[in-house]
């Protein structure tokens, strides 16, 4: 007769129920930093992520063996170069950016401001490449970092583009303009995004941002015809000729486009299915 104090008989292959699984911990780690925070003490790291600082510290020592993670001589957490290196190699930027930086520093030698290349990711863009003149204007932009669909001029070129439910989905949001906190109207918003898909370049005056700024975008397809990317400029409104910026801006993402393999012409746009 089996003892009534006896614990349970083990499972061979099964996994205690008891916390999350080591990757999601990990990832958990590295969701703590952002730009505002890339540089954490194990306190922050802890508090953050919410794990207990001893399995924290435990976890982020593993980290920091294998290179996702780094620690100065003051104890605090950064994100390690393997993380980049591996970074690096995901397919949807690599490739992308190989092709498109040549002829991205050809538009930033003519525009003498900034030239950016995002993607879509889920409901944000996010910034894969910029490249900035000397005596461009200051902006917040920066590699890696997520921007709005609705109020920025590559997210207005990928949103234009994306699938239906997605479109729907940002429509339906309170949507919001910062750092102006302008409530941004969803019908004024389906409209602008049927001129995009209608013109092939979508265009964005931001007056009351920290500094005025203009933006034009275009869409970048990739080799099955689809939207892959957006190209943008971002200039002073003193520089915002659009009888040279929007061809400038065309051309250049048109080029990025045939050398993705695309078989089809920026200028033939034509109706809201174009791009899916």
């Amino acid at each position: 007769m089996t003892s009534a104090s006896a614990p349970p008989p083990r499972v061979r292959g099964r996994r205690p129920p008891q916390g999350d699984p080591v990757v999601d911990r990990a990832l958990s780690l590295l969701s703590a930093f952002d730009a505002d925070h890339g540089s954490l003490s194990l306190g922050e790291l802890s508090r953050r992520s919410g794990i207990p600082a001893s399995s924290a510290l435990r976890l982020a020592k593993r980290m920091v063996a294998w290179g996702a993670l780094e620690r100065g001589e003051d104890g605090r957490f950064t994100i390690g170069l393997r993380l980049w290196e591996v970074a690096s190699l995901a397919p949807r930027g690599q490739g992308l950016r190989q092709v498109a930086m040549p002829f991205m520093g050809d538009l930033a030698q003519v525009t003498r401001q900034h030239v950016l290349l995002a993607v879509r990711d889920g409901y944000e863009a996010l910034l894969i490449e910029r490249l900035s003149s000397h005596q461009a204007m200051p902006v917040l932009y920066r590699v890696g970092g997520r921007l709005p669909l609705h109020s920025t001029g590559v997210g207005l070129v990928l949103l234009a583009f994306a699938e239906p439910e997605v479109q729907e989905e940002v429509l339906s949001r309170p949507m919001v303009r910062e750092p102006e906190k302008e409530i941004v109207s969803p019908v004024d918003l389906r409209r602008t995004l049927a001129r995009v898909r209608l013109e092939g370049l979508a265009h964005l005056h931001r007056p009351h941002a920290p500094r005025a700024i203009v933006s034009v975008a275009a869409p970048v397809f990739g080799a099955d015809d689809r939207v892959a990317a957006a190209l943008s400029v971002l200039v002073p409104p003193e520089d915002a000729d659009p009888r040279m910026l929007g061809p400038a801006v065309r051309t250049i993402a048109r080029s990025i486009s045939r050398g993705l393999g695309a078989r089809r012409a920026i200028g033939q746009i034509g109706d809201a299915s174009a791009g899916r």
